[in-house]
């Protein structure tokens, strides 16, 4: 392995270890520098890396089952393939590439001296994610992960195991690829000098960005006015032709499912084809708080609680 061991992690506090990720990319960074990541933004990376937002590494349930099953998962990729395992418990980093590290679940000891050593990158997944890994899928972020960890430690191939829904396994090998790994390198190589350079990314539409500003821009000034560059005229522009075609959209989409509940009538359930389609009656109970507010108003004054949010419009 070519990769220069960093920093032992056994006995880093989890603050340390963050801190030391923001050192450089690393591959869970890669899938939303590239904009494949369906739950983080380029822009939510570079604010951790230059430590304007706190890294979202709080614990759960579904990351602490994770790691308990780490093991388990390691330990069944060896049955079913005859590779041993070994932990690196370190933050590796390219020779050269300083900026680029990694943090590998285990190495693959080679079978035989032609193979050479490969990584293992394990994954847990719920049942609704079954399609994501079926017939030899794997998720677009993991596998340029996967790519990162190769360009970093110079091997040649890796595998995924991966546990889904708690009772389905799934193995993969996957060949490290040049040409991806080019590109990779190429594309964060200009985010790193982005956040060298304290220049952030473009915002785009994912939540993530959403949820940013929201961090960084709480509060409105009422008072401030600014006047925006010429280049927000465009934006308005897109805006109000994004909107109009959703709302031609939701317009279709309401024409559509009003003619086949005509065609339904009365009936609660209908297939067309092999498509089943349901119209059901639902009884829900909703608190009437407006009701609550004029009849209790000394109680509902102790128990509202107040919430604050920046509406956005274009006049």
């Amino acid at each position: 392995m070519q990769a220069v061991r960093l920093i032992n992690t056994i006995d880093l506090s989890r603050e340390e270890w963050l801190a030391w990720r923001r050192k450089g990319i690393g591959g869970s960074d890669i899938g939303a520098i590239c904009g494949v990541n369906p739950w983080k933004s380029p822009v939510a990376v570079y604010l951790e890396k230059v430590g304007e937002v706190k890294e979202d590494r709080e614990d759960n349930e579904a990351m602490h089952f994770g790691r308990v099953l780490e093991d388990v998962i390691a330990k069944e990729f060896s049955r079913r393939t005859g590779y041993k395992v070994q932990r690196r418990n370190a933050i590796l980093q390219h020779p050269k590439v300083e900026w680029a590290l990694a943090n590998i679940d285990r190495l693959i000891l080679a079978k035989d001296s032609d193979d050479g050593n490969g990584i293992l990158e394990i994954k847990t997944a719920n049942e609704y994610a079954r399609g994501d890994w079926e017939e030899g899928k794997i998720p677009d972020q993991y596998l340029l992960q996967l790519q990162w960890y190769l360009f970093v430690t110079g091997l040649k191939w890796g595998y995924f195991a991966t546990l889904v829904g708690g009772n389905k396994f799934y193995h993969y090998r996957v060949e490290r690829d040049d040409e991806i790994i080019e590109y990779l390198v190429k594309i964060c190589g200009d985010f790193w000098k982005m956040v060298q350079d304290r220049t952030p990314p473009e915002m785009d539409g994912s939540q993530s960005s959403t949820e940013v500003l929201k961090f960084l821009y709480p509060e409105s000034k009422p008072e401030s006015i600014i006047e925006l560059p010429p280049t927000a005229e465009e934006l308005i522009a897109e805006y109000e032709a994004a909107a109009a075609d959703e709302k031609a959209a939701k317009e279709r989409k309401e024409a559509a499912a009003n003619k086949i509940k005509a065609l339904m009538g009365e009936n609660e359930t209908a297939w067309a084809g092999d498509r089943k389609v349901s119209w059901k009656t639902v009884v829900s109970n909703r608190f009437d708080s407006k009701r609550f507010k004029k009849d209790y108003p000394e109680l509902y004054e102790m128990y509202a609680k107040q919430s604050q949010y920046r509406r956005f419009s274009i006049k």
